[in-house]
C-alpha cells in the first residue's frame, strides 16, 4: 500500500495462505494485536460479549509499518458492484422476541458507530454520518479503523476491488477498471462522508488514519490465482 504503508516478512497477517484461511475478527486476533487492545475493542463494540456473539470479520488484516510506526492494515475486498449495492441498507434488526443481551448489544453498536462518526468529524473537520441504519458495513469498517487510532494504533484501511472478475457475472457486474471501482466506492460512501476522505492521510487521536481505494486484477486459472 505504498507510499503509506509497508509490510515486511516479519509481519503477521490473516488469513495465511490456503491452510490457515480464517479471516480476522480483531478482538480474537492474537497474532495482530496485544491483549489489552483486543479486550478494549470487544468492550467498545459489545455490551454483553459472549462466545456466540461475533464482531466484524476482515477479508485481510496485517501488521505493518505506517509512517515509521507499528500499525495495522485492514482490507475489505469486493469483486462486483452488487457487493456494495446490497449493503446500502442498515444492520438487520434483531428478531422479536430477543434476549436482553441482544438488545443491549444492538444499542452498544449504534452508540459505537455514532461515537466514531462524531470523533472523525472533529478530527478531519468534515461532515460524517456513519450509521448502524444505513450503509452498515462501510460504517462499521470506518468505525473500527477509527477506534484503533483511538487506542494508539495507526491504521491503513483499504477498499480493494478485484478487476475483471468475469467468473462473478452471475452475481453482479464485474469491476471494469480502477476508475469504475473508485466511482462505485465514492457513490456508496457519499451518504457517510465526503469523497475527499479517501486517498488521504488524516491524523486521528495523534495517529495516522489512511482510508484508500485500490484495485487489482488477479486472473484465475481453474479457480486458482496465477
Amino acid at each position: 500500500m505504498a507510499p503509506f504503508a509497508s509490510i515486511a516478512p516479519s509481519d503477521y497477517w490473516m488469513p495465511q495462505g490456503f491452510e490457515q484461511t480464517d479471516e480476522a475478527t480483531l478482538p480474537e486476533a492474537q497474532r495482530l494485536l496485544p491483549a489489552d487492545v483486543r479486550l478494549e475493542l470487544k468492550r467498545w463494540w459489545l455490551a454483553v460479549p459472549s462466545n456466540n456473539t461475533r464482531t466484524p470479520n476482515w477479508d485481510i488484516a496485517s501488521t505493518c509499518a505506517i509512517e515509521g510506526r507499528a500499525g495495522i492494515l485492514l482490507i475489505e475486498a469486493k469483486a462486483h458492484d452488487q457487493e456494495l449495492i446490497k449493503e446500502e441498507t442498515g444492520r438487520k434488526n434483531i428478531e422479536v422476541p430477543a434476549s436482553a443481551s441482544a438488545r443491549r448489544n444492538l444499542l452498544r453498536i449504534d452508540w459505537a458507530i455514532r461515537d466514531a462518526s462524531a470523533a472523525l468529524a472533529e478530527d478531519t473537520g468534515l461532515a460524517w454520518a456513519l450509521s448502524r441504519d444505513w450503509n452498515y458495513q462501510m460504517s462499521n469498517r470506518l468505525a473500527w479503523a477509527w477506534k484503533l487510532t483511538d487506542l494508539g494504533i495507526p491504521v491503513v484501511l483499504v477498499y480493494l476491488g478485484f478487476l475483471n472478475a468475469d467468473e462473478m457475472k452471475d452475481r453482479g457486474q464485474p469491476l471494469a477498471d480502477d476508475a469504475d471501482w473508485q466511482n462505485l466506492v465514492k457513490r456508496h460512501s457519499r451518504v457517510l462522508f465526503p469523497a475527499t476522505v479517501w486517498n488521504h492521510s488524516w491524523m486521528c487521536g495523534g495517529q495516522p488514519f489512511i482510508p484508500l481505494i485500490r484495485s487489482l486484477e488477479m486472473p484465475l486459472s481453474d479457480g486458482v490465482p496465477v
